[in-house]
């Protein structure tokens, strides 16, 4: 696969998984393409050597494995959730003259980025259909459906200066003039144009509003990609397109999980029992499963802060990654970050060895450091960690901004583990 290929691929991707509940469907519809054979939790599973499969949790999380028999697994984590506007379950306003849908925001939302783009609305709805059976489906408005305007200069003479957003106040999406506005008749339009025609009841929704402008490169070299979501979707199409390109014999386990951006601790989250329970399904011997633990190596791929060249004093100027200067391996000292001096090593030698560069970014020690599925995992399961990220710029904004040749260079390290 060249680069060209790679990011053709990537774009397409980010711009068809506005939610987890699409990326994940987006992903096991990939999973089946390249001959992986679906699993359910509740039901009793039967592997056989030599096959390739993949499981999901709650429509938002999805494990894909390789079951050639060896306990030396290659373990790449991603997550499937960004930052978003979540909806109310009681979203419609109706005040002075418009129709206004009530949010709540979703993890660390840079909320000044979202005034003034035009909106749209996914995720998933739970109905009761005609033969009172409660069903889920996912919809997606797919056209610019609300905007947020932003209020004039005219009226606060102080923006520039000082500017602060109330997510309960100032962050409404403007939906409509129409006074006759019906939520529920909105939803059914949308189960429809999804093929659902039977739905009777209406009962609980997850819906996200997003960005309706594609991906796209950026530059004058097309340097850059400027998309929505790419924390942390690059990671999540790096690990299933590196899963897909391995064979049978290679043992590999992808996983991406949802609710990493508020912490992690949900049924589907990094810190639930999804990837721990479908290892144990895989190896059902308690010292087969230890040795397999304590032979793998996790790769927690999340993205990192590039050094703004607006801001460089945000960096340690020692450890400030560059856009398409490589892979960067995170590492802090107060284990923010799992990265160990062995997982590094490993990682390294594996790069080097196929000539892709690597980076290291270790945070301002004077400012607070983020975290990672990483030390979740390594936490719950006792398994060596790797951190590891992507140079990206405007991280959480509605539109972040990363290198074309860095998830390139990453995806051909991951192979490389399994050469």
């Amino acid at each position: 696969m060249t680069k060209d290929d790679f990011n053709e691929g990537l774009l397409g991707f980010l711009d068809a998984s506005p939610t987890p509940f699409h990326a994940t469907q987006n992903m096991a519809g990939m999973f089946e393409n390249a001959g992986f054979v679906k699993l359910s939790e509740v039901e009793k599973w039967s592997l056989k050597k030599g096959e390739r499969y993949y499981v999901t949790r709650n429509d938002s999380s999805i494990i894909a494995f390789t079951y050639p028999g060896s306990k030396e697994y290659v373990i790449v984590g991603a997550h499937t959730d960004s930052p978003n506007l979540k909806l109310k379950p009681n979203p419609v306003i109706k005040e002075h003259g418009v129709v206004k849908f009530g949010v709540e925001p979703y993890g660390g939302v840079l909320l000044n980025t979202w005034f003034d783009r035009d909106l749209s609305l996914a995720g998933r709805v739970s109905y009761l259909d005609a033969k009172n059976i409660i069903k889920d489906a996912l919809i997606d408005a797919q056209k610019p459906i609300a905007i947020i305007p932003s209020l004039a200069i005219h009226l606060d003479r102080e923006v520039n200066e000082k500017k602060s957003v109330n997510a309960q106040t100032d962050i409404t999406p403007i939906l409509s003039t129409s006074e006759e506005f019906s939520f529920e008749l909105f939803l059914k339009e949308q189960l429809k144009s999804s093929g659902v025609d039977d739905a009777v009841e209406l009962y609980a929704n997850e819906l996200s509003f997003y960005d309706t402008q594609k991906a796209s490169f950026v530059g004058l070299n097309s340097e850059f990609i400027a998309s929505a979501r790419i924390d942390n979707l690059l990671s999540c199409y790096v690990g299933m397109l590196s899963i897909c390109s391995i064979g049978e014999d290679k043992p590999m386990l992808f996983i991406a999980s949802d609710h990493e951006e508020v912490g992690s601790e949900s049924t589907s989250g990094a810190g639930g029992s999804f990837l721990e329970s479908t290892l144990k399904r895989m190896f059902g011997d308690f010292e087969e499963y230890t040795q397999m633990i304590r032979s793998s190596m996790l790769i927690s791929a999340d993205n990192a802060h590039a050094i703004h060249p607006n801001f460089p004093s945000k960096h340690d100027s020692n450890h400030a990654p560059l856009i398409n200067k490589g892979s960067v391996v995170k590492v802090n000292a107060n284990q923010r970050y799992a990265s160990n001096s062995k997982t590094i090593s490993r990682f390294m030698n594996v790069a080097s060895s196929i000539n892709e560069p690597i980076q290291n970014f270790v945070t301002r020690s004077d400012m607070g450091c983020g975290s990672t599925i990483g030390p979740i995992t390594a936490s719950r399961l006792g398994i060596e960690t790797l951190d590891v990220g992507l140079p990206t710029f405007a991280m959480h904004s509605i539109r972040e901004l990363c290198g074309s040749d860095d998830a390139y260079s990453l995806y051909k390290i991951i192979l490389g583990f399994n050469d």
